[in-house]
């Protein structure tokens, strides 16, 4: 029996019987609780990596893009399974084109506030909390015109989005699940993509390299083009979006992350992420 560690909210269940239906073996789930902050899912993220310490799961089932650059001693990502839409959805409109001006946009992200506020200053980005069904009848009874949140979220609970944003840079690992266990102790090569694996790895370098947490306003999205060669896409903005820097850099796996984020220091990320 491999205990399966999670969150008990209806996504992250979601998630872990996804991984939990494609183990090959008898899996139970092990909800763990914790508290933190509204909105620190790297708070999240330890209290699942303290229970695998403890032993007190086997492996633990996060969203990629929850997880710090660096994680606890004694484990490692196991696995990245196959990659779901990992760009940012629209639900209230078509598109931020349709929105009018002063619409009131809800999010929980700091990152896709200030990619809102740049691509559209006249947009009102308010903050909104919960669930995604928590957030979607907010919608319905009128408290937001409109809701950014993740592709990946919505469609793993069912839900369709009204359109998607291109123009937005999704968070690194948006999209992608990532397994934890402990070193050396297991390994679930089946379950995971070598093509998710390296372009979420290639994301992580770059927030790594920036010092960045999974509440900066940072954008790092690859892709796979063929031929061994990836396309690193980044954004790095104010919170406010007055001032941004982006870039996309097209070469092989190996060390793009680091590199992107050189281009970025030189054009001043540094000095916006301060």
């Amino acid at each position: 029996m491999i205990g399966i560690g999670t969150r008990g909210s209806a996504l992250a269940l979601a998630q872990a019987r996804w991984v939990a239906d494609r183990l090959g073996q008898e899996a139970e789930l092990v909800v763990i609780s914790g508290e933190g902050p509204a909105g620190d899912k790297s708070r999240w993220v330890s209290t699942l990596e303290r229970a695998l310490l403890e032993e007190r799961i086997d492996i633990a089932v996060h969203s990629a893009k929850d997880v710090p650059a660096e994680l606890a001693e004694g484990l490692e990502l196991v696995a990245i399974p196959p990659r779901a839409d990992p760009r940012d959805a629209i639900c209230g409109a078509a598109s931020l084109e349709q929105l009018k001006p002063g619409a009131r946009v809800g999010t929980s992200s700091l990152r896709r506030a200030a990619q809102l506020r740049a691509a559209r200053e006249d947009l009102e980005v308010l903050e909104v909390h919960g669930n995604v069904d928590t957030r979607l009848r907010k919608l319905a009874d009128g408290d937001y015109d409109a809701l950014v949140l993740a592709v990946a979220g919505l469609e793993r609970l069912g839900h369709r989005p009204d359109g998607v944003l291109d123009q937005l840079v999704p968070a690194a690992g948006q999209g992608a699940l990532a397994i934890e266990a402990r070193s050396d102790e297991r390994r679930l090569d089946d379950l995971d993509d070598p093509e998710a694996a390296v372009c979420v790895h290639a994301e992580r370098e770059l927030t790594r390299a920036l010092g960045a947490s999974c509440n900066t306003p940072i954008g790092a999205h690859a892709r796979m083009l063929g031929s061994g060669v990836l396309e690193l896409r980044a954004w790095v903005g104010r919170a406010d979006g007055s001032t941004w820097v982006e870039d996309r850099l097209e070469a092989e796996p190996d060390g793009l992350g680091q590199a992107v984020a050189e281009r970025l220091l030189l054009a001043g990320a540094g000095e916006l992420l301060g």
